[in-house]
């Protein structure tokens, strides 16, 4: 089956990356402050392999602070893992639309304009606190938006008000969470870049197998858009032992008025670089980043290098120089030893690089 990954290969250029803004949060004492109810060993380290809580009823109980995986991103564009979607089952407008939003480098993106994500937030990264009532659960975002789950047996509507977040239902299938949503805005995307209209329809399918792991698979129809409908898995670990700090955006932030460039860029400066040298690069390569650790898989195929950010899609990386690389929404610079081989690979983005060391 044909991924569909082609299209939002968002190249980063050097305007880009020095007008973008992350802020990490301060240090705060709230950020040390021991989570209660957590099940621990003799050691007072958090065992998230124990069981799932319940609560009074028997249900699984989903409450809690989950951190959701950051792929590959600049400036809030990313790159994700499309799922089971496959291009021959979109209308040839969407994947014109989808095409165009690359190669501008996402600069319409909500979460670029500061707007509201609606269906994107199903499966972007960043940490969520869950709340759980009998009646209600509600999805706490890091910038200040919110979803609302109602448990109380209604219905969705057959012709809802169009908004940012959409509405959202939910039911028990045994241990699992069904969310059945619907009344998104067609001005939010699904994932970045790919259209939706106001028929979309989302059903999320929610696990807590342990006390630690959620997962989640979130399929999206849209007859008008997608020959059929398209699931995205998703996992999530628990957070404890610190709290979710506000992330909020403003275009100031942003300085959209510089997002200048194209995606085609990349290419454009593409250099010759011989395959020696390139397979010097292959290799598993890891550190930290924000969010959890990072995984990144160098493969080399008929002469070109491909990327993948934890075991996510294989995207082309294209040489601007022998050690410098682009073409997946960020650059890349392989530090190599003596004889050539890469020890470690520099991942720029604009809140500063990460060093990932390679392990074989």
């Amino acid at each position: 089956m044909e991924i569909l990954v082609d299209y939002m290969r968002i190249n980063a250029v050097a305007a880009v990356l020095s007008t973008c803004l992350f802020v990490a949060p301060a240090g705060a004492q709230w950020l040390q402050r021991r989570t209660p109810g957590v099940p621990r060993a003799a050691d007072g380290k958090p065992n998230l392999s124990a069981p799932a809580p319940r609560t009074a009823d028997g249900k699984i109980n989903f409450t809690g602070l989950w951190v959701f995986p950051i792929d590959v991103a600049v400036c809030n564009v990313t790159m994700r893992n499309t799922g089971d979607l496959n291009s021959a089952d979109m209308q040839p407008w969407a994947r014109a639309l989808v095409e165009q939003r690359g190669e501008n480098l996402g600069r319409d993106n909500p979460r670029i304009q500061c707007l509201p994500e609606g269906p994107g937030y199903s499966t972007s990264g960043g940490m969520r606190r869950f709340l759980q009532t009998p009646t209600m659960i509600a999805i706490l975002n890091e910038e200040l938006t919110y979803r609302q789950i109602y448990m109380d047996g209604r219905e969705l509507e057959t012709s809802p008000n169009p908004t940012w977040m959409g509405y959202s239902v939910g039911r028990w299938d045994k241990d699992t969470l069904v969310v059945e949503s619907n009344g998104f805005s067609d001005r939010t995307w699904i994932l970045d870049g790919y259209p939706h209209t106001e028929a979309l329809r989302i059903t999320e399918r929610f696990r807590r197998p342990d006390f630690g792991h959620l997962e989640v698979a979130v399929t999206f129809v849209d007859p008008s858009v997608y020959a059929k409908a398209w699931t995205v898995t998703m996992h999530a670990p628990l957070v404890v032992d610190t709290e979710m700090l506000e992330s909020v955006c403003t275009k100031d932030d942003r300085g959209t008025e510089h997002w200048v460039g194209k995606r085609s860029d990349a290419e454009t400066n593409r250099v010759e670089v011989a395959p020696g040298i390139l397979s010097k690069y292959a290799g598993v390569y890891t550190g930290p980043y924000i969010g959890g650790p990072r995984t990144i898989e160098i493969t080399i195929s008929e002469g070109r290098l491909f990327l993948s950010v934890n075991q996510g899609p294989k995207q082309p990386l294209v040489p601007q120089s022998e050690v410098d690389f682009a073409g997946t929404g960020l650059p890349y610079r392989f530090v190599r030893d003596a004889s050539g081989a890469a020890t470690h690979i520099i991942e720029t983005h604009s809140s500063g690089d990460f060093r990932y060391e390679r392990q074989k």
